[in-house]
């Protein structure tokens, strides 16, 4: 196994937060030089995650336009435990289009490889890698990097479950008014403009709100955060 990889799994191993993830999913990407590595997971009691190198401009447009129950991605991987090529997905549908069409003007690539992974409890992960190619080109970069990327994937989901055992159910400190209105209004999909307009604040003070909750909620991004209000109740819709 490639040194750097190596180097990578002990930088996981020795992960102790989400930002740590966070970063490893980054020094994954930036090793095999492709546009996105992508670790997310449900855990046994519904609660999600996610680390990742996705813009956060792309998650809030994918929360915004409740893209869940569209993803191809998502919807292929429940049924499968071997890896997915995403040209083996259904993208036929009209709604499936537009997706497409959004996550390639965000960035998210043109290709892709998601591994589906299973833990104890109902725990469901996927771990993901896409990038801008031709069909040659990433059949190329699988053929090469599969054997490392599913011992890397299971290896986040190993601390993953780590992080899982550990929180201990330890309540998040309570939301303010003002957090829990700006995460509400985003979780309804508001845009932050509108959200800003409904709360009568500027976009600016918006952020504000939403990352403090964000803090509080222990939440890597907004998607996370909202899904954390939600699965505690911090919210109601």
């Amino acid at each position: 196994m490639d040194s750097e990889i190596e180097s990578i799994l002990e930088q996981l191993q020795a992960a102790r937060d989400l930002s740590d993830l966070q970063r490893a999913t980054e020094a994954v990407r930036d090793h095999y030089a492709i546009a996105h590595i992508v670790y997310h997971w449900v855990s046994s009691t519904g609660d999600q995650y996610g680390a990742g190198t996705y813009s956060q401009a792309w998650v809030d447009r994918y929360l915004e336009k409740g893209y869940l129950r569209l993803d191809p991605v998502l919807h292929g991987c429940q049924q499968r435990f071997d890896p997915v090529d995403w040209k083996q997905l259904d993208w036929s549908g009209r709604g499936v289009q537009a997706f497409l069409r959004e996550a390639l003007e965000y960035g998210v690539g043109n290709q892709g490889w998601t591994l589906p992974i299973r833990g104890p409890g109902g725990q469901f992960a996927l771990f993901t890698a896409s990038d801008r190619c031709d069909d040659a080109q990433w059949s190329a970069f699988i053929a090469r990097a599969q054997r490392e990327l599913i011992i890397l994937a299971h290896e986040f989901n190993k601390k993953a479950l780590e992080f899982e055992h550990g929180r201990g159910g330890a309540p998040a400190p309570p939301l303010s008014p003002r957090e829990q209105a700006a995460i509400t209004f985003i979780a309804r999909g508001l845009s932050r403009a509108q959200a800003a307009q409904e709360m009568g604040i500027s976009e600016h003070t918006l952020r504000v709100y939403i990352e403090a909750a964000r803090h509080k909620l222990g939440a890597l991004n907004t998607t996370h955060a909202v899904a954390r209000a939600l699965s505690r109740d911090a919210i109601v819709l």
